[in-house]
């Protein structure tokens, strides 16, 4: 009988279940992770269950490579125990908390272990994508092992060179049962992506939906190169001064200086090769032309429209619009501008930004306080709910250094004062109630109308039917939804 988690739904657009594969030491957490930072920011919700974890905390003390050798029967029933509770904590992720994406990150070397994984896909309803890290470059496996391995908990009462010597030694394990993923026989049916030699080349095998197409064009768009990234925001604009919404002004005195200083910046960093790009409005062509260096222009990298509210300060917005103010407030993510755009609509729009960034080296990113947010927001890990509200003060260079599981991020003052134009999060009432507008009476029956300040998420919505269920009178009920809430209509009986 199997012992794996089984009895999930049968959804017409299934959860997806990504699986590590490879020898230690080959990127695979590093591509997990990195993965899955993608993938939460373009909104599709994923997590990483890294079986090594689970061994650690199974086996408090870590003793020697002997542990991963095939023949130690005590410790393969352990390793099977930790991929099994790591498969039972995926089913919950995918059925119980709303994930979409999870990527269980182990070695995953034996045709077993995979077949395991699809019977657990088959009586789950998910479905499986394998990403296979194949790499045999002693210089790089000796830099992941040096950067990452001796560092980690097995390891932290051990001297480097012994932890280097334990750990080939545990590759080696590893080796001896290590069957990789065959195209042209065993797994050609499946769907995978090889990654060789740190994205050298690739095999593509039975890419079969819009999840696993974007995992694959992501991961051929990565890279490993020691670079950095800096990005800014334009010099501070006469509409900066005025405290206004977009618009295309140009820089103030003190924006033309703060351009000046990156230009001696940029000359003192002396880096090869930089790429330097701007938006196309008028205030980030400016900056970029006081560096008398090349630059490309984006419109993506253009700042959030505001439609009507273009052009217009908070004090204006609140007084013309006061509806659409509180509607932002509530969820400044989600809210789009009349005839405008949101957040989410950005990030949809910057993403070929994030691809080129990832496939270049050093570069130079001159745009705008809600794009910069963007950027940031992919390369720090930020939830969409954080991303809004992140600070990216005018004249300040915010310098970002990829690592090894993560990014380094360095905040550069040029000292050219600027207004502050971050705005903290409001206080909002998080009470589904308080968005209820009007009460009374027609012909004898209650007539309910509400206003509901974009509910957030289909309980919300069910409180809300519950509230009106509640009422012992004959009612009729007229809601005039946000628009952004509108699909969610059908759940009123």
């Amino acid at each position: 009988k199997s012992n794996l988690p089984r009895g999930g739904p049968h959804l017409a657009n299934p959860p997806t279940v990504i699986v590590m594969v490879g020898l230690p030491a080959r990127g695979k957490t590093y591509i997990s992770r990195k993965l899955t930072r993608y993938l939460n920011w373009i909104g599709i919700p994923t997590k990483v269950f890294n079986v090594g974890e689970y061994r650690r905390e199974a086996v408090k003390h870590y003793s020697a490579y002997d542990f991963f050798k095939s023949d130690n029967e005590d410790a393969v029933k352990i390793r099977q125990q930790c991929a099994l509770a790591a498969l039972r904590d995926v089913k919950s992720y995918l059925t119980e908390e709303e994930g979409q994406v999870a990527v269980f990150d182990a070695t995953n070397t034996t045709r077993e272990r995979r077949d395991m994984i699809l019977e657990f896909g088959a009586e789950n309803g998910f479905e499986i994508f394998f990403i296979e890290s194949v790499c045999d470059d002693p210089n790089v496996i000796a830099c992941n092992i040096l950067e990452v391995k001796v560092s980690c908990p097995d390891y932290q009462d051990c001297n480097k060179t012994d932890a280097m010597d334990d750990f080939k030694k545990r590759i080696e394990c590893y080796r001896m049962s290590y069957q990789p993923l065959d195209p042209d026989q065993y797994d050609k049916n499946l769907s995978f992506i090889k990654v060789i030699d740190v994205g050298r080349r690739f095999l593509v095998n039975r890419i079969q939906d819009h999840i696993q197409s974007r995992i694959v064009y992501y991961l051929m768009n990565i890279h490993v190169q020691p670079r950095s990234i800096y990005l800014c925001r334009h010099g501070e604009s006469q509409h900066n001064m005025q405290g206004r919404l977009g618009g295309d002004s140009g820089l103030s005195t003190r924006g033309r200086k703060f351009a000046g200083a990156l230009a001696e910046f940029v000359e003192e960093q002396n880096l090869k090769d930089l790429k330097v790009w701007t938006s196309q409005m008028r205030r980030s062509i400016q900056t970029a032309e006081a560096l008398n260096v090349p630059y490309e222009q984006w419109k993506a990298l253009n700042e959030i429209d505001a439609g009507l509210c273009e052009e217009m300060t908070y004090e204006d917005v609140r007084e013309r619009f006061p509806e659409e103010f509180a509607l932002r407030d509530q969820d400044k993510y989600y809210y789009r501008y009349p005839s405008g755009e949101s957040y989410q609509d950005l990030v949809q729009r910057v993403e070929p930004v994030i691809m080129e960034l990832e496939r270049k080296e050093n570069v130079l990113v001159i745009c705008h306080q809600a794009v910069m947010r963007c950027l940031l927001a992919y390369f720090l890990d930020k939830s969409a709910d954080e991303m809004p509200y992140l600070k990216c003060p005018l004249h300040t260079i915010l310098k970002l250094t990829p690592v090894a599981y993560g990014c380094k991020v360095e905040s550069i003052s040029l000292n050219v004062d600027a207004v502050n134009t971050h705005r903290d999060r409001p206080e909002v009432s998080t009470n589904i109630y308080n968005t209820h507008k009007h009460f009374f009476t027609i012909s004898g029956s209650n007539l309910f109308i509400s206003t509901c300040l974009f509910l957030k998420t289909v309980n919300h919505l069910y409180a809300f039917t519950e509230s009106i269920n509640s009422l012992k009178e004959d009612l009729w009920v007229f809601i005039c939804f946000h628009r952004t809430a509108f699909p969610f209509l059908a759940i009123f009986p």
